[in-house]
């Protein structure tokens, strides 16, 4: 593990703000409407991919902040902004009705939140359960309908990562396209028995009640819209495009971080070299850290403005960002990937 330089000051905290743009985008763009709802899939699809490129990866590693209060704030901070975005998105879709800019706003909400509310989400989940923390984390993965995530990722992915137990690790034969249609409902089914296995069981298992809420939820959107209520069908429309972009958007990280890379079987430890990792400098500071992957699960309760690069490691090509389009067909995604990492 690389360690920062004697001499060095931490990195300025200040640079993780970074990961506020695409949500206040977002939100402007929700309040004034028209083409204006396009900022979020503009900045996030299109700009993001060149800021990967054009400001380049970290060098050099620098120590850790003493004080982690600025980046619990941001944490914070986060939450609150994502529930401020919601609030315009509906507040939109309340007055637009069924048109292509609620589309149009659907998806840029739901890109805005797959770092928003799950990135932050992923980070508070780690925490005690309960705690004020975890419990925001709850709330942030049900405003996107994937309360389910936090029990599958924590006792599920980090125990079994890179081995055919964990729905959520992507084999090297695996496109992202045929990921998608596995992982997705591979998690739910794990965190189902995750639950099951704890002696919570039938509609005591909390999976099938996040589950059940959202079915009554969008039912009674179709309900009111049926009795006259106009705004309850864009609502319905609105709320589970945003929810599915964000979730695919979580799950091409997932696809990211491991893809190809696997251990022999769940009781050989994990090692650095079980997950990419990249050093680029918008992904690290807009997403807190997410990209320093291989100590998060080498050290899963330490904070991530804590995680430390590991320089053997297999590195992806670029950021986060910039990897999305090529990722998306795998042709080419197989040929930038290869030789990057020990038989891939």
């Amino acid at each position: 593990m690389t360690e920062g330089v004697e001499g060095l000051s931490p990195e300025p905290w200040g640079y993780h703000l970074l990961g506020l743009i695409s949500p206040s985008l977002v939100i402007a763009g929700n309040l004034l409407g028209g083409a204006y709802t396009l900022l979020g899939v503009i900045f996030i699809w299109v700009i993001g991919p060149l800021l990967d490129i054009t400001m380049g990866q970290s060098k050099t590693a620098r120590p850790p902040r003493d004080s982690g209060k600025p980046f619990i704030a941001l944490l914070w901070a986060h939450g609150v902004v994502h529930f401020i975005m919601l609030g315009s998105f509906f507040f939109f879709a309340y007055g637009e009705g069924l048109t292509i800019w609620l589309v149009a706003a659907s998806l840029s909400t739901g890109l805005a939140a797959a770092a928003s509310a799950i990135v932050t989400a992923h980070e508070l989940g780690h925490q005690r359960p309960r705690s004020p923390g975890w419990r925001l984390a709850r709330l942030l993965l049900f405003s996107i309908n994937y309360p389910h995530f936090t029990t599958e990722h924590n006792h599920n992915h980090h125990k079994n990562v890179a081995t055919d137990s964990d729905p959520a690790s992507a084999r090297v034969d695996e496109g992202i396209w045929s990921f998608w249609l596995r992982t997705i409902p591979g998690q739910f089914s794990s965190s189902v028995k995750i639950h099951n296995k704890k002696g919570r069981t039938g509609l005591a298992n909390p999976s099938y009640q996040g589950l059940s809420i959202q079915i009554i939820i969008f039912a009674t959107l179709g309900l009111l819209h049926l009795s006259g209520q106009n705004w309850a069908a864009p609502f319905a429309l609105g709320w589970a495009i945003l929810s599915g972009i964000a979730i695919l958007t979580l799950e091409y990280v997932n696809y990211i971080r491991h893809w190809g890379l696997r251990r022999e079987d769940s009781d050989k430890k994990f090692q650095s070299g079980h997950a990419w990792n990249t050093e680029a400098r918008w992904s690290r500071w807009s997403l807190l850290e997410l990209t320093r992957h291989s100590d998060h699960h080498l050290h899963a309760a330490v904070p991530f403005w804590k995680l430390r690069p590991y320089p053997d490691a297999p590195t992806l090509p670029s950021g986060y960002y910039a990897c999305w389009w090529p990722c998306l067909i795998p042709p080419v995604w197989r040929r930038i990937m290869a030789g990057r990492a020990p038989g891939i």
